[in-house]
């Protein structure tokens, strides 16, 4: 098993940053890809950004040139600056990570974060 634990979310005001950080401990054997996930009220959830252990990014067109992910491989450790926050960024943030071992691939999730972007 491979725990997720998420931290940084909280209240900003509209044009303000915060940063996520999304740790995994457990019986790791081999992490791919690390990303975050969103989702507001009402809505799916949806990717916001994705990072393989290569380090090959992508990203949600609605936050490019705004948010930015890194990860540290040594630490299995994802984070995710968010620049200019806007109110339509409010939603819960999850963490997501594809575990392999033995050829066969998990995706575990973390608890969630919340994210408000309110004046």
């Amino acid at each position: 098993q491979v725990q997720l634990v998420e931290s940084g979310g909280g209240l900003v005001q509209p044009g303000g940053s915060l940063r996520l950080s999304c740790a995994a401990s457990g019986s790791i054997f081999s992490i791919n890809a690390m990303g975050w996930y969103r989702q507001a009220p009402g809505k799916q959830r949806e990717l916001v950004a994705r990072i393989t252990s290569g380090g090959i990014t992508n990203y949600a067109d609605s936050v490019k040139g705004r948010f930015t992910i890194s990860r540290d491989n040594a630490k299995n450790t994802v984070y995710l600056q968010m620049n200019d926050l806007k109110p339509e960024d409010t939603a819960v943030y999850y963490c997501n990570c594809v575990h392999v071992r033995w050829g066969f691939s998990t995706n575990y999730w973390g608890q969630g974060t919340q994210v408000t972007v309110s004046s």
